[in-house]
């Protein structure tokens, strides 16, 4: 879409404002609505300055203007405000110079997109992600010096199975781990995520299917695949999409990886494959019908995965999540046949739908640093020939103790990954793409969530050790 197009769609939609989005450091989306009597050619060809000292882990209070680039493809109508608006995500550039900021999350991610052209390995990353999340009826938290605690609430959680209602107790909910493809009554949310689904077709994202996953309260919907740099603007909509929408239903969504215990907890797996002149170059003769090239892509997704895992799990809730010994994708093995690896490759019977899956990230990434970090180990892989070994067609979790030791893990702490991140960042400094001064800012503005996670106490721990 060319700026005469934005504004062209603007006007056919009479809308009111402008919804200048981006993305900060931490995945959060934010926004800035601009009049539109303010808007024309000038305007959006300009960009928009505003303070970066504002957001966390970017400028100085002393050097913080910023200039948000819009991205004129990107644009659509926001499915939610009352008075009509165009949304648009834009990048961020220096004002002075023009050029990318370096710790602008978007940014990152089409830098990985040309450094992919650069590479001479392909033109095209395809990226499908699968992010899963929660939903609740009542949430309450609390921390302060004197009281940390949490709870949630919904109707047709498996805990609810007692509980008595004005209107009764109809007893049709999903148990612990039982939430997988039942049908209504059981599956109580069909018609709230077919409305997300819905709205998602709407604004013209790419949509394809729905349903309940396996933990109490716990649902997925499908995005259909598209380039690295769109298909985390798809993300960033599909949360959005996926809050409002809840919250008009009087409910609350929530993508933390592990929000309840005992139960599954919440990933983003993601699929990925590139593409070289209109052609498929992860499809050959190899295991699982892979090229070598796919091959030496699991095998960079495998050696950087400790690295990887402080942008694809970057919340010390993930691990919570990524625990041995549950069914958790916490080995570093790859396989066609199972899921209890932390890379798999789906069945698919054309070549253009060969693709790697990483299972282990989760939806609390940042879905531009995410993406970028995970196409930037694949080409690692690729360029330096990295061997991924002997696929793993076991199940994993029955293997006896002394094979299953022998198998390496991803991280079990946020601390860990940083600290691998730090020590481990050259795959990703190839290029520009990333930069060091961002991934230290990065690593600065995560161990803030370390240290007050770490220095808090816990509700656990009174129950183990006040009286002791």
């Amino acid at each position: 879409m060319s700026t005469e197009s934005l504004l062209k769609l603007m006007k056919d939609e009479n809308a009111e404002y402008l919804d200048v989005r981006f993305t900060d450091p931490r995945g959060k989306l934010q926004h800035v609505t601009v009049i539109v009597d303010e808007v024309d050619e000038d305007f959006i060809d300009g960009g928009f300055m505003f303070d970066g000292s504002s957001i966390a882990g970017w400028k100085s209070i002393d050097d913080s203007d910023m200039k948000l680039i819009f991205d004129t493809d990107s644009a659509y109508v926001d499915p939610f405000y009352a008075e009509k608006t165009v949304a648009v995500h834009c990048s961020i550039v220096e004002p002075d110079t023009g050029v990318a900021y370096t710790r602008d999350p978007r940014g990152t991610a089409e830098k990985a997109e040309a450094y992919l052209i650069s590479s001479g390995i392909g033109d095209t990353s395809f990226f499908g992600p699968e992010a899963e999340f929660f939903l609740f009826d009542n949430v309450k938290f609390a921390n302060t010096m004197n009281k940390v605690s949490f709870e949630v609430d919904a109707q047709d959680a498996a805990w609810n199975t007692d509980t008595d209602y004005e209107m009764g107790n109809m007893g049709h909910r999903p148990g612990v781990k039982g939430g997988y493809f039942p049908v209504n009554p059981i599956d109580d949310a069909q018609d709230i995520r077919s409305e997300m689904l819905s709205t998602m077709k709407r604004i013209g994202m790419k949509v394809d299917k729905h349903h309940h996953e396996v933990a109490s309260c716990q649902h997925e919907l499908g995005l259909v695949f598209g380039s690295l740099t769109k298909q985390a603007d798809e993300i960033q909509k599909y949360k959005y999409i996926v809050h409002n929408v809840a919250h008009a239903y009087g409910k609350s969504a929530t993508f933390m990886p592990k929000p309840i215990a005992g139960d599954n907890g919440t990933g983003m797996h993601v699929n990925m494959s590139i593409w070289k002149d209109g052609k498929p170059l992860f499809a050959g003769d190899k295991y699982a019908d892979l090229s070598q090239e796919a091959l030496y892509f699991i095998g960079g997704i495998l050696k950087h995965a400790k690295a990887l895992n402080a942008f694809t799990n970057p919340s010390t809730n993930s691990y919570k999540r990524l625990i041995p010994g549950f069914e958790a994708p916490v080995l570093r093995a790859y396989s066609a046949s199972n899921r209890s690896g932390c890379v798999r490759i789906p069945f698919a019977e054309s070549p253009k739908a060969k693709r790697v899956e990483a299972r282990f990230p989760d939806p609390s990434a940042n879905p531009y640093l995410c993406f970028a970090a995970l196409l930037m180990a694949g080409i690692d892989g690729i360029k330096n020939k990295i061997d991924p070994g002997e696929a793993s067609d076991k199940d994993l979790y029955d293997l006896p103790a002394e094979e299953l030791a022998e198998i390496p893990t991803v991280c079990g702490s946020l601390r860990e990954a940083l600290d691998e991140l730090s020590k481990d960042m050259d795959f990703l400094t190839a290029g520009d793409v990333f930069t060091e001064d961002q991934i230290q800012g990065y690593v600065d503005l995560k161990m803030e969530e370390v240290e007050q996670y770490e220095h808090t106490p816990h509700p656990v721990e009174y129950g183990l050790y006040y009286s002791c």
